[in-house]
Order: structure tokens, then sequence, then C-alpha cells
């Protein structure tokens, strides 16, 4: 465990706070992509089965990763449910249209091509991997077609791209650190998803150096 460990993981906790605050406080859900946290929901699902047989009392840091998956479980189910049922009627239903199925049959591919070890677990870790890298993509999708970006939705995209971004660091520390530390999966993947950002970090801090409200291109 290192320091840009900790910080990727408060920037996806402070991302989580944030978008359940946004949905929470303004009653609604517009401009989030329903798709997108389906997509993470699925993500923690397949990557965190290990939950199903690992006993979180057998040391500090697998107790820390223990609470840190349920919470994202939890709260990924819980903005699914305020999404599709509470607030319902303020989804754009009609404008989150990203076809998800293209990103899941690619993600399941890559699994079965390039994976660690040919076991049901490992390839179901390594879909996981896939699939939050592109994860994101409905929620930047649905943003770009809307144009305006609520501020507390621009900041929750930008803590969860710097929760990535840390993480790189962190691979790139335990590189350096760690004998034989060698995650190819994790470090292409990675790189992928925080390149996703990156169109939509420049626009925000272009927007924010200038004291305006996000608008993205179309």
């Amino acid at each position: 465990m290192n320091i840009f460990r900790l910080g990727g993981d408060l920037m996806h906790v402070v991302s989580i706070l944030l978008l359940l605050l946004k949905i929470k406080t303004s009653k609604n859900c517009a401009g989030i992509s329903l798709r997108t946290q389906e997509l993470y929901l699925l993500v923690f699902f397949t990557r965190y089965l290990d939950l199903l047989v690992t006993n979180p009392f057998r040391s500090p840091l697998v107790a820390y990763n223990t609470v840190m998956k349920f919470v994202f479980i939890a709260s990924s189910a819980y903005t699914i449910f305020l999404i599709r049922k509470r607030y319902k009627q303020t989804y754009s239903a009609a404008q989150d249209t990203f076809r998800v199925q293209f990103l899941i049959a690619a993600s399941a591919v890559l699994a079965i091509v390039f994976h660690y070890k040919l076991s049901p677990l490992e390839l179901l870790w390594a879909f996981s991997i896939y699939l939050e890298s592109v994860a994101i993509l409905p929620q930047l999708f649905l943003l770009q077609k809307t144009g305006e970006v609520e501020n507390i939705t621009s900041h929750y995209i930008v803590c969860l791209g710097s929760y990535r971004a840390l993480y790189i660091l962190n691979w790139v520390w335990r590189y350096f650190t760690e004998a034989y530390y060698r995650h190819w999966i994790e470090w292409t993947a990675g790189v992928v998803q925080t390149a996703l950002y990156a169109d939509f970090f420049y626009y925000y801090f272009l927007n924010k150096t200038k004291g305006k409200k996000l608008k993205l291109p179309p």
C-alpha cells in the first residue's frame, strides 16, 4: 500500500459521494448515464467474486480491501436503484443510448484471448479490467449529446478520472519498488481508461480557468 493507491481509492470514494449528492440534493438524475452505472456494477460483481472465499480478518490490508469492495458494489447498486426507481421520471433515457453490448462483447473477447490464467475466476477478473477501462464511455457520450454539464457532475467525472490516474502512479511506484511486479493487463487497460478522460479534463480545466460552466463541443 502506498500514497498513490490510497489517493486513488479516496478519489474513487469521493466520486461516488459526489454522484449520490448530486442525485439526492437535486432529486433528479438528469445527465447521469444509467448504462455506465450498470457497467460499473457488472465490473464489480465479476471482479470481486473472491469475496465469497476470502477471510476479511486475515490481515488489515485484506480487511481494507474487503470494505472497499462492498462499498463499490453497494453504492453502484444504490445509484442504479435511484435512477431506475426513485427518480426515474428525471432520467434522460432518450439520450442515454450508447450500445453497451459492444463494450461487453469486446471485453469478453479480450478476456478470453489475453489473461493470466485459464480459469473461470481469472477470466472474469480480466473481463472486469477490460470493461472498466471503457465503462465511462456511455456517460461521456451522454454529456456530449446534452452539451452543458452541471458542476457537481463534472466534479464527479474528474474525481473518477483522477482515481485511475493515481492508480497508474501506484503501478509505476510498485514497478520500481517491488521485485517481479509485472501486471500488463491492468497497465494497458488503465492507460486506455485514463486516455478516455483526457478530452473531458481539457475542457473542464479550460472552462474552470475562465470561470465558466463546463460545455462540451458536439
